[in-house]
């Protein structure tokens, strides 16, 4: 896991110098002689006598702080100070040499600097000039640049940490010595306070995963907060201060509406720039690090070798699964000139391209494998198959990394890994199109309150269409005048009002209902909140809390009154932060998987198409035509594009049966039990009938069983991100999860 962590106090003395010897407690370097920080002998990094300081936060900010001797200092441990007194600023991790770049503005100032790291398509000179004008107080320029990246500005003795859009690269933040430590990462700054957990943002997780309002700005730690997306975390000597960046449009008169072909040449632009942004960076190669490959094996290649060892092949690849969003970034990184794909090629040599075959459930993929088999024929592509068979089910293998967070990626993250480690040093995943580029069907509510009617005529037909596919002719004919009402009581409907109905909802045990289609899925979506997937099997005790959270919110005026902008926005966050969490848990050695969906710039580009454009069936593959069109490619696979693939239940319920027996000892005492969120026999139920082929929810069982899990990595760890040279080991949830609670907090 790579992370960024620095700190920011009142007093200058305690920074990566700690206290200079001979120096009065109160006093930093350089302090009771009028000079700046740093600046007590003219010498830069060094104090009176010229004597070296040393590195580290300190451990106290003032005499009633346990461990207040200013020699007592902490630091992460195997990091790389990027900058220090007063405000130091670490790197931690396996970063490469090309994602950190810092810069000063001027020689002469060595206090006004930038901090990029990340993949970056910025130059030296964009980088100085948007240094200058974020000292000045212009922020947004810092985030107009293709890539994925987290940005740090210092300014005299003001710190600003930005976050993305999105949400995928976020910022944590708490009160630590009498000021503000921040990370790029929660448990490092719980590890720094000794936090512990946080059981009602964990209930909240459970109950409304897709609800901004219920999680709040916390995290899993209690203590550890989180900026939104699209802000940036301000601080003054400690101090600190919370700031939108982006332009917030008018609430009173509905913005006029954009020119399409405009709209769909800037998603274009920008996605061609951040998959650029990637292939103009340095190529890479995996460590030679053993196990060695052990020479000829028959009927293996020196690929698939590479491949059973975990190793990924040097250069750019890419997935293919035969879906729109994977064939756009394949296609796009593949064609364009200069960029070839391999180390140390020549101009036009082919992408590799990854496509995953489930042998254990060989139907109902059979038109997606053919997609992607017509795609990899582009001479430009170098196309690999991993087929996999009951070894790569969800919940085959259930030992795992710790992440930061937990999330339901960790239940199939053995799965991911199998077809990662046959990809590239730098991969290309489609994660995020569906969020950024898809309407979601509240914007149909949006669609009635800017007096748009006409356009819900497609969408509305669309359903119609569905259900009468699926067998209920009958009622495909109410399926219109359903969708338009739910549409219509969702734009009537105020932001406290949702709130209220929703916490209502929670209080009364509503659970919510199982969806069997588009239709279903599209009225259940047509709401300011619904509980997730896993609400029906908390206790009311956490559901009573979480509906205290909803209604609180309500009280508070919210980002957005339109329903379907504020909806599309808190599912591309969740879905930003899930994708986080994935991203650690399959890490593969010297691999570094890249979403362009989810960049700055294209998310911006993707929130400027109409919303008339968006409501429409196949939206999406039709945008991405275009993107593809533009580039040269006009020729695609038949049913290239559809949408109407429903998620494979049966390859789910086979690894459920395979792993019943584990999966009932994980829940014989959980944790979750513990802390009062379930009942450990109506899970164990659940999952019973999951194998059994009853109608369970999935995603739900999958989000209960992946925070089991991250709690019993988080209790087992005994390592801790801090050091220091007498300081007591500082370590997260050090007294485990509350077992007796009177009520949650």
């Amino acid at each position: 896991m790579r992370w960024l962590v620095g700190w920011s106090s009142i007093a200058a003395s305690f920074g990566t110098a700690g206290r200079v010897s001979g120096q009065g407690l109160g006093q930093g370097p350089g302090q009771g002689s009028g000079q700046g920080p740093g600046q007590g002998s003219g010498q830069g990094g060094y104090g009176d006598g010229g004597a070296p300081l040393r590195g580290g936060i300190a451990d106290a900010a003032h005499p009633g702080d346990p461990g207040a001797d200013a020699e007592r200092t902490v630091h992460p441990v195997g990091a790389q100070l990027l900058w220090g007194d007063p405000d130091p600023l670490w790197a931690v991790g396996d970063w490469r040499p090309d994602e950190i770049r810092t810069l000063t503005a001027d020689p002469a100032d060595p206090f006004t600097r930038l901090a990029v790291l990340g993949c970056c398509g910025a130059t030296d000179a964009e980088l100085r000039r948007a240094l200058y004008a974020a000292r000045g107080g212009a922020l947004r320029h810092l985030t107009q640049w293709s890539g994925s990246y987290t940005a740090v500005v210092q300014a005299g003795r003001r710190i600003t940490v930005l976050g993305d859009l999105a949400g995928a690269r976020p910022v944590f933040y708490t009160p630590w010595a009498s000021g503000t430590a921040y990370a790029t990462a929660a448990l490092p700054l719980a590890d720094l306070i000794e936090a512990q957990l946080d059981i009602g943002h964990l209930a909240a997780l459970l109950a409304c995963p897709d609800s901004p309002e219920a999680l709040g700005d916390g995290t899993p730690y209690a203590g550890v907060r989180r900026i939104p997306p699209g802000h940036a975390l301000i601080l003054r000597e400690g101090s600190r201060e919370i700031t939108g960046y982006e332009q917030v449009a008018s609430l009173a008169v509905a913005a006029p509406e954009a020119d399409a072909e405009r709209a769909v040449e800037g998603v274009r632009e920008a996605l061609v720039d951040a998959v650029r942004a990637r292939l103009t960076a340095p190529r890479h190669a995996p460590d030679a690090a053993p196990p060695y490959d052990p020479g000829p094996v028959p009927g293996m290649g020196p690929a698939d070798r590479r491949a059973a060892r975990g190793a990924p092949a040097p250069g750019v690849g890419a997935d293919l699964s035969g879906g729109s969003a994977s064939a756009t970034l394949a296609l796009l990184a593949a064609g364009l000139p200069g960029a070839p794909g391999t180390l140390l090629s020549p101009a036009g040599a082919r992408l590799l391209a990854v496509t995953f075959n489930d042998l254990a459930t060989p139907q109902g993929r059979e038109a997606e494998l053919e997609r992607a088999r017509a795609i990899a024929a582009d001479p430009r592509l170098h196309h690999v198959v991993v087929a996999a068979a009951a070894e790569a089910l969800p919940y085959a293998e259930l030992d795992g990394p710790l992440t930061d967070e937990p999330g339901p990626s960790l239940v199939f993250a053995a799965r991911e890994r199998r077809r990662l480690a046959a990809g590239s040093a730098d991969h290309f995943t489609g994660h995020g199109a569906r969020q950024v580029l898809d309407a979601h069907p509240a914007r149909m509510a949006d669609l009635l309150l800017d007096r748009r009617r006409r356009h819900l005529l497609r969408p509305v037909a669309a359903l119609a269409r569905s259900a009468s596919a699926s067998g209920a002719s009958g009622e495909s004919l109410l399926v219109p005048l359903t969708v338009y009402s739910a549409a219509r009581r969702l734009a009537r409907t105020t932001y406290r009002a949702g709130m209220e109905a929703a916490a209502a909802r929670l209080r009364e045990g509503g659970v919510p209902e199982r969806t069997t289609g588009p239709v279903d899925a599209s009225l259940a979506a047509l709401t300011w909140s619904r509980p997730g997937p896993a609400a029906g099997w908390l206790t009311g005790e956490a559901l009573a809390e979480v509906s205290i959270r909803l209604t609180v919110a309500a009280g508070r005026p919210p980002l957005s009154l339109r329903p379907g902008e504020a909806r599309a926005r808190s599912l591309l966050a969740r879905h930003a932060a899930d994708h986080r969490v994935f991203e650690q848990a399959v890490e593969v050695r010297s691999q570094r998987l890249h979403a362009p969906f989810l960049d700055n710039q294209v998310v911006r580009a993707a929130r400027a198409l109409p919303e008339s454009l968006r409501v429409q069936p196949g939206a999406r593959a039709a945008i991405l035509r275009s993107v593809l069109s533009s580039a040269g490619v006009r020729e695609f696979p038949p049913g290239w594009g559809a949408t109407d693939r429903t998620p494979n239940e049966t390859a789910t319920r086979l690894g459920l049966r395979a792993a019943l027996g584990d999966l009932l000892d994980l829940f014989a005492s959980p944790l979750l039990a513990d802390a009062g969120l379930i009942e450990a026999r109506v899970v164990r139920q659940a999952l019973l009938d999951a194998a059994d082929g009853r109608p369970v929810p999935l995603d739900g069982l999958a989000e209960l069983v992946s925070m089991e899990l991250w709690l019993r990595r988080l209790l087992a760890r005994r390592g801790t991100c801090w050091t220091g040279t007498s300081t007591a080991r500082r370590r997260a949830v050090p007294e485990g999860v509350p077992v007796h609670r009177p009520a949650l907090s």
